[in-house]
């Protein structure tokens, strides 16, 4: 089995982009959502997005953002993933001709085959708890709503941290994982300690399931 990829969204500044990196993450999340507690402006996100080294993703995330604000964004940051948070629909997500994932809200009833089925052309489906503020509300949603077999693959979210984590790879064995609140001291300040506590126990569910 390959090993579970590990997000680490919600990035405010340089000393956490340093030690999530640290910790082993594969990609870091910038929030663009001018609403969120995390957010930080277009310019700020690209002088963190600096301090990445090759091969650590960074990802945009986007929630209903203007044409012109979702181009800025996708030329700004070329190298980054661009993350759809919101209601855009599938010609939205496709118009800045870049790679992106797309975020599902798992509320009961929602028929996750079928959004899959319309968001065909994203890399990942990225499987968050349905609350009422867009972004992520650091909630975990049932596991059990996700069906077995998902066309693409599965980026596991919402409320998950070095307790839960490790339950979440095994149960649901996801391409990666995402978390912010779960690894926070604060709105926006990341733990160090937390960073790695939450890698490790990742590490630790893929061994096990390696043999």
């Amino acid at each position: 089995m390959a090993r579970t990829r590990i997000k680490i969204c919600g990035l405010t500044r340089e000393a956490d982009v340093d030690e999530a990196i640290d910790a082993g993450a594969d990609a870091l999340g910038f929030v663009l959502y001018a609403r969120s507690p995390r957010h930080v402006t277009l310019a700020r996100a690209a002088e963190l997005v600096a301090r990445l080294p090759p091969f650590v993703t960074p990802v945009l995330l986007l929630v209903n953002a203007s044409p012109h604000e979702v181009r800025q964004a996708a030329e700004t940051l070329p190298q980054a993933l661009l993350q759809f948070h919101g209601d855009e629909t599938p010609a939205q997500c496709e118009a800045p001709g870049r790679p992106y994932l797309r975020a599902a809200r798992m509320a009961a009833g929602f028929d996750l085959l079928d959004f899959a089925q319309q968001f065909h052309s994203a890399q990942a489906l990225l499987l968050d708890a349905h609350v009422e503020a867009y972004g992520g509300g650091g909630k975990v949603f049932d596991w059990s709503q996700i069906p077995p077999s998902v066309p693409l693959p599965v980026v596991l979210s919402g409320g998950l941290s070095p307790a839960n984590v490790t339950d979440g790879v095994l149960g649901v064995r996801p391409w990666a994982v995402d978390v912010s609140s779960g690894v926070e001291i604060g709105k926006g300040v990341k733990s160090g300690p937390l960073m790695r506590r939450f890698c490790k126990a990742v590490r630790e569910a893929d061994d096990r399931l390696a043999h």
